[in-house]
């Protein structure tokens, strides 16, 4: 996603006092930040901007941050976003929630600016990383387009949200051999980011959903793999 400062942020809290606060971090640390008091007006502002990242609550009101979640990426140009809940609930059916729309990061409240600010640079510095030399994948009738973020089988075009599509792009660099639900999370998620294993079997099960059961196989036991037939 290119240099820090051309990185853009969309904070949504319905606080305000938490809002100014990440607005003065986030400016002080050389992003272009836009802020929204409640999930309906993030969701408008987001289609116009463009966010490289959104910060989101969970507890808003109007419509809480996992409806929020799930409402921007249904949006095509937001589909390399990154996602990273701030809530102050720590039950662990939020946490799984959040991932199961979609979340690439998860962090209590209360916010500790530099810590918040250093797990931000983390998730770039990974994005950065991710980037190959092959940007489409071809295997039989599918066709993977890292750059667009798109799917393509038999002349029709699917959009899978972010981590859907990361999660099939490794498997599908990768035919043939099994990994495990801890390979799978390190390799998407990252070893700095917290996610349940459970998470990786809903987003396999997405997938399948989309794409058809003929791609993704479980190794009983063991995890999953691209099938190649």
């Amino acid at each position: 996603m290119g240099n820090k400062q051309m990185h853009k942020v969309l904070v949504v809290d319905d606080e305000e006092p938490i809002l100014e606060l990440l607005k003065y971090n986030l400016e002080k640390s050389g992003y272009e930040v836009k802020t929204a008091l409640d999930g309906t007006r993030a969701v408008d502002i987001a289609r116009k901007f463009v966010p490289d990242l959104v910060l989101l609550d969970i507890m808003m009101p109007k419509m809480d941050g996992v409806e929020t979640c799930r409402l921007l990426r249904d949006i095509p140009e937001l589909q390399k976003t990154f996602v990273v809940f701030l809530t102050a609930r720590s039950e662990e059916y939020s946490e799984v929630a959040a991932f199961d729309v979609g979340a690439d990061d998860y962090i209590n409240k209360p916010i500790k600016p530099r810590a918040l600010m250093s797990r931000i640079s983390a998730l770039f510095r990974r994005d950065s990383k991710k980037s190959s030399p092959t940007s489409t994948i071809t295997i039989g009738d599918l066709t993977i387009d890292r750059t667009s973020y798109t799917i393509n089988i038999l002349g029709r075009e699917i959009n899978l949200p972010k981590k859907e599509f990361e999660l099939l792009y490794f498997l599908a660099q990768n035919p043939n051999k099994v990994f495990s639900r801890e390979d799978l999370l390190q390799n998407i998620w990252g070893s700095d980011v917290y996610v349940l294993a459970r998470t990786v079997d809903v987003h396999i099960r997405k997938v399948r959903e989309k794409i058809g059961e003929d791609y993704i196989t479980t190794v009983k036991g063991v995890g999953y793999k691209f099938s190649l037939n």
